[in-house]
């Protein structure tokens, strides 16, 4: 998110609280998304849409 933090809002528009979370740096996307119950995949097109500025 450092790295990009056009992607807070996609992690935040499926309602993840990995934003802010003390854990969240130690999980990775496929962790966050199974704990949240968000569609892995969609997930990653959403983020690359919002890496690309696209989003």
């Amino acid at each position: 998110m450092r790295k990009w933090p056009a992607t807070v809002a996609v992690v935040l528009r499926h309602k993840m609280l990995c934003v802010g979370c003390p854990i969240g740096t130690f999980h990775t996307v496929t962790e966050a998304c199974r704990e949240h119950q968000v569609d892995e995949g969609d997930f990653l097109v959403e983020l690359e849409l919002a890496i690309r500025g696209e989003r």
